[in-house]
This record gives structure tokens, C-alpha cells and sequence, in this order.
């Protein structure tokens, strides 16, 4: 298993304790939880005991001085208080009163602690937060909360509800799991076949919200992204012979390679085709080359989704103009990934890489397919793929029809307004 590396947040931490206490909310409190969850067994209670720690960090490094290892004195505070609470608290359960039991006879873990010790509990916080009995807005909300390190406020800022709406579902999250008795571990065989599929999509859910915005004004939320990458390469390390794990990654690295052309000059998106791949960068791009060769390498069987869909964007990454891009390939694999994972969203991109490859003719046809999609009745893209490919066949009235459609549907400021733009270059007949 690998270790986390010390970056350079970590070393500022050393020498700011504000700027400390700040990168522990975002890089440590994750691990202080897992590992605070192991001996209380309780998410919610492990959150609130992290907490804890970080108020003794606020009274206690301004006056003095920050520790020579911030991470592993918070886990040393976090886990004597878990032992004052077992002890104090009768009230608190009989389970934590076992617990106490069990910690009086056992020897306590020496400080300051090893953070590779608690790698496995880092894992075991991120099935636990990503289980299959929470809604995916439930498992969303709490993986930010406790990996991301993110408060509420901006968990509700990022996905445009109500910071009272994010609140509440953390909380019931957290109840559910307690009421559920969801057992703090990473599961094996079947189940975590099945649990693990769950954590890539909430880390991918994560990722595309912030790289094309469902609503608002904004059409990226970088934020979003660098924490849903930061997760996958987290994952990766902890899981190194989990084929999909590291095509995820690779997925996410590629993608975020592109970020800086994504918009222009005042933020408005800038399509795939016009974008200035000069400004792709190019070391992500060789990160998601290397996350993909070790998928490759670790795969047993045939690629997974994920895998598909990193070595799509693989082609891309290795095209340096639009015009290079081997859309054949990609064709290819969309009917790869359609067979694959079959959802109307892949039959759609698939559309898109068929007009490139074989013409617009070919490729309305699949879209003239989904016309009937109960999943794409209310979504954009349909009407706007559907829009484009007339507007190259020379059937401009439909196509101007179809761009507006796809311009009232669209729930984000910044695309709605490229529609209209992709609708008013279009020659009136």
C-alpha cells in the first residue's frame, strides 16, 4: 500500500497555525475521523471528536507553536478524547461502554502516531460514506463533508440548494448509518465489487458537476474538481490492484488537463473543437497516461466502464488539433462502452463520434432513435447534438428550431448562452 506524500500545504502548516488549522480541515480531518470511527464505531460521533481536536489546535498552537507533526497530535487529542468520552458518558451506549472495556486492556497506540496506519481506516471512511443505503445527493454530501473536509456552507454553495437542505441530509445520513448498523469496514467478494462501483460514480458525480455545471451562472466549479481528483488519486493509492480505480483516475486526470481551455477571457465555455490545446497541461495529461497503463496492467478481464471512458479520453489527449483526433477510434469505443454500460447519455456520445467519424447522416439516425428517451425528454444535449447534425446536413430551419429548444431546456446562464449564440450564427431561410 502507498503512502501519502507531504505536500506543500503540510509544510506551511508547520510554520502558520492559522494556515495549519485551515490545511487540517482539508487534509487531515479525514484521517482523523477514520481513525477516531475504528474505536467509537460511529461516524457522527468520530466527526464531532475530530472537532474537538481541531478547537484544542485553535486554543492551543497561536500560543504555542504548531507541533513538529500537526496530523499525528490532533489524532493523539482526537483519541484520548474518545477515551474521556467512553469513560465519562454511561449514557452513551452500551456499545461504547464495551468499547471502553476493550480499550482499558488493550495498549494504546504509540505517539505520535504513523499516518500510514490508518490508510485502512481512510478506505473504511469512504466505502462507509459512499454506502448503497444512502441517496447518491446523501452520499455526495457526506464524502465532501468528510474526505473533502468541506463545511456545509460550501457543500449547499457548490451544488446551488440551501445550506439548511445540505445540513439535513448529512445529519440523516449519519442516522441512517447508525440506524442501518452499517458496519465501519471495507467490505470483500461481491459486496465490495458492488460498494466500490457506488464510490466511483459519487467521486465521478462529484467531478463533473464541477467541470460542466448543471446550473447557475458558472460554467466550471474548479473546486469541486480538484477535490473529486484529489479523492481518486487517494483511492488509487489505497486500492493499487483495482483496474478501475486507476482508470478513474486517469479519467479525471485527462479531463482536468483541459480545464484552462474550457472558457474563455469573461468564462463563458469554449467548445472542444475551439479550444487552444497549447493551454491543455500536459503533465496531467501524462498522469492519466500512467493511471491507464496501470489499469491495463491490473485488468484481468475486459475494460470496465471506466477504463473505456479514459482511453476516449485518451484519444483526445493525444491529438494536437481537433482535426488529428482519431474519431474512429472513439467510435469505436462509445460502442465498446454502450454495450458496456448501455444508458442514453453513451448512445448520445456515441452519436457525436459517429458524425465525426462516418458523417451527421449516419449519426441522426441514433439521435432520431432516442427522440422517445423518457431520461432525455427535459435534457439539452439532445436537442442540441440533433441541432448541430442538421445544421450540417443544410436542414438550417430544424436545426434553429432544435438549438432553441435545447437553449430553454439548458439550466446553466453560461451554456444557454452559447446555444443562442450556435442559434444566431445559423443563416435565416
Amino acid at each position: 500500500m502507498s503512502s501519502p506524500q507531504p505536500s506543500a500545504d503540510a509544510h506551511d502548516a508547520a510554520t502558520d497555525p492559522r494556515r495549519a488549522i485551515e490545511t487540517v480541515f482539508r487534509i487531515e480531518s479525514p484521517r482523523i475521523i477514520a481513525g477516531v470511527a475504528r474505536i467509537v464505531r460511529d461516524i457522527g460521533i468520530a466527526e464531532e471528536l475530530a472537532q474537538d481536536a481541531l478547537v484544542a489546535a485553535l486554543e492551543q498552537w497561536p500560543r504555542d507553536g504548531v507541533p513538529d507533526n500537526p496530523g499525528a497530535w490532533l489524532m493523539a487529542t482526537a483519541r484520548h478524547r474518545a477515551v474521556d468520552l467512553i469513560r465519562r458518558r454511561e449514557n452513551y451506549a452500551r456499545k461504547l461502554a464495551e468499547i471502553g472495556r476493550t480499550l482499558e486492556t488493550t495498549a494504546p497506540p504509540e505517539e505520535p502516531a504513523d499516518p500510514d496506519d490508518i490508510d485502512d481506516d481512510l478506505l473504511r471512511l469512504v466505502f462507509t460514506a459512499c454506502h448503497p443505503v444512502l441517496s447518491a445527493e446523501a452520499r455526495i454530501a457526506l464524502t465532501l463533508r468528510l474526505l473533502g473536509g468541506l463545511t456545509t456552507a460550501e457543500i449547499a454553495r457548490a451544488f446551488l440548494v440551501p445550506e439548511p437542505t445540505v445540513a439535513q441530509r448529512i445529519v440523516r445520513a449519519k442516522r441512517t448509518l447508525a440506524a442501518r448498523n452499517v458496519a465501519f469496514e471495507v467490505p470483500y467478494g461481491p459486496e465490495r465489487e458492488a460498494r466500490l462501483g457506488s464510490v466511483l460514480d459519487v467521486i465521478y458525480l462529484i467531478f463533473n458537476e464541477g467541470y460542466a455545471a448543471t446550473a447557475g451562472d458558472d460554467w466550471l466549479r474548479p473546486a469541486l474538481c480538484e477535490d473529486a481528483l484529489r479523492l481518486a488519486r487517494v483511492l488509487s493509492g489505497l486500492m493499487p490492484k483495482e483496474p478501475e480505480v486507476h482508470a478513474l483516475a486517469s479519467l479525471l486526470e485527462f479531463q482536468a488537463s483541459r480545464a484552462a481551455a474550457r472558457t474563455g477571457p469573461n468564462g463563458e465555455p469554449v467548445l472542444l473543437k475551439d479550444q487552444n490545446r497549447r493551454r491543455w497541461n500536459r503533465m496531467l495529461i501524462a498522469r492519466g497516461i500512467t493511471a491507464l497503463d496501470r489499469a491495463d496492467a491490473t485488468a484481468t478481464g475486459a475494460p470496465g466502464a471506466y477504463a473505456l471512458q479514459a482511453a476516449i479520453a485518451a484519444c483526445h489527449a493525444h491529438a494536437y488539433t481537433y482535426e488529428e483526433t482519431d474519431w474512429k477510434s472513439i467510435a469505436t469505443l462509445y460502442g465498446l462502452l454502450a454495450a458496456r454500460a448501455p444508458s442514453p447519455v453513451v448512445e448520445l456520445n456515441r452519436a457525436v463520434a459517429v458524425s465525426m467519424a462516418q458523417g451527421p447522416a449516419e449519426a441522426l439516425e441514433i439521435v432520431d432513435a432516442l427522440a422517445a428517451e423518457p431520461a432525455l425528454r427535459d435534457y439539452h444535449l439532445l436537442p442540441s447534438v440533433r441541432g448541430d447534425l442538421l445544421a450540417r446536413l443544410g436542414r438550417t430551419t430544424e436545426a434553429r428550431q432544435e438549438l432553441a429548444r435545447a437553449a430553454d431546456l439548458a439550466r446553466n446562464e453560461r451554456e444557454r448562452q452559447l446555444l443562442l449564440a450556435r442559434l444566431h450564427s445559423l443563416p435565416v431561410q
